[in-house]
């Protein structure tokens, strides 16, 4: 939709008000958070050591599950590596539990290729309401300073293409992909629904993935009655066979000429998709607008606890809001 759809009078259009109505669960869940147990388990500590291989090579001393909670406590305490050691060496030391904690170069080497696996949804059968959407993560980099400093010429920033998925049902994420920046959103689509492990009753996105393909896909993957909502461009035409077999995309041209932009938003649905965006600012404020790692490898690992994290956030508790006004 046209992000100043509204701008001439948008000081004239009073804003919504609402208030929660869980407040005191959703505070309580917000406090947990911080809690270290909740982000270390007995049977994280208990898998600490990496099980006897029987291939030939050295034998790791630490398991995946180990590393990956290492990462995962840097992440959400936003630690540097080196400050993530010493401070699993403390929680070590407070629960009285004889591990060895890993170095932070160990945890710089293991982190490259680190398998993360995906959390079972509770009810694999249950519909998914899927919201897609994208932003840009920064690198590391020459940045500003090297402009600065020796007056050279700036050059475009590096950066990467985050994709979520979300299932506006469970409020989780259900898929995730970080790919480079020349990637476009229709042809990340393919590998983050192989990560949906469920059927996907609704679809939405926002116009860049409008297209043909885009709906075979979602067609041929999730059968033919799946609803999916996508704003087609203002210059949009009906296609040739419209008159008598209309397609989705005709329907949506014909609302909107109709209605209004507007008003087929609103009578479509299509205002769900703001809960994408807000996971998006979500994440950029609890993780970070920004990854850490420098290789393109550690960087998808880093993406995926990101992902870990924000769902075990969700499943802390949620605000349920009512509107006052």
């Amino acid at each position: 939709m046209p992000h100043k759809f509204n701008a001439d009078r948008r000081d004239k259009i009073p804003k919504q008000k609402q208030r929660v109505t869980n407040w005191a669960e959703y505070n309580e869940g917000l406090r947990r958070r911080g809690d270290l147990t909740v982000w270390i388990s007995e049977d994280a500590i208990g898998l600490w050591s990496a099980a006897r291989r029987t291939t030939r090579g050295g034998q790791r001393r630490y398991s995946n599950l180990a590393i990956e909670l290492c990462l995962t406590l840097g992440m959400v305490f936003k630690q540097p590596l080196r400050q993530t050691q010493g401070l699993m060496r403390s929680i070590a030391r407070l629960l009285g539990a004889e591990i060895a904690v890993p170095e932070f170069s160990t945890l710089s080497g293991r982190r490259n290729g680190l398998i993360v696996e995906t959390a079972p949804r509770e009810n694999s059968r249950a519909t998914i309401h899927l919201a897609v959407d994208s932003t840009g993560l920064k690198i590391f980099g020459e940045g500003e300073w090297l402009e600065e400093k020796h007056k050279t010429k700036g050059k475009r920033r590096s950066w990467r293409k985050l994709h979520l998925g979300l299932d506006l049902v469970s409020g989780e994420i259900v898929c995730c992909d970080l790919t480079k920046d020349d990637v476009g959103d229709p042809t990340a689509l393919p590998d983050l629904l192989d990560q949906v492990d469920g059927p996907v009753d609704l679809f939405l996105a926002d116009g860049a993935y409008d297209g043909e393909p885009t709906s075979e896909l979602l067609a041929t993957r999730f059968g033919s009655t799946i609803e999916v909502t996508i704003p087609p461009p203002k210059n949009a035409v009906l296609s040739p066979n419209a008159a008598q077999d209309p397609t989705v995309r005709d329907r949506h041209i014909a609302e909107i000429a109709a209605r209004g932009r507007m008003g087929w938003q609103r009578a479509s649905g299509y205002n769900q998709r703001s809960r994408a965006e807000t996971l998006m600012s979500r994440w950029k404020t609890v993780i970070g607008p920004k990854l850490k790692a420098r290789s393109f490898k550690n960087q998808k690992t880093e993406a995926k606890i990101g992902v870990r994290i924000l769902n075990r956030m969700t499943e802390l508790g949620r605000p349920n809001f009512e509107r006052t006004a």
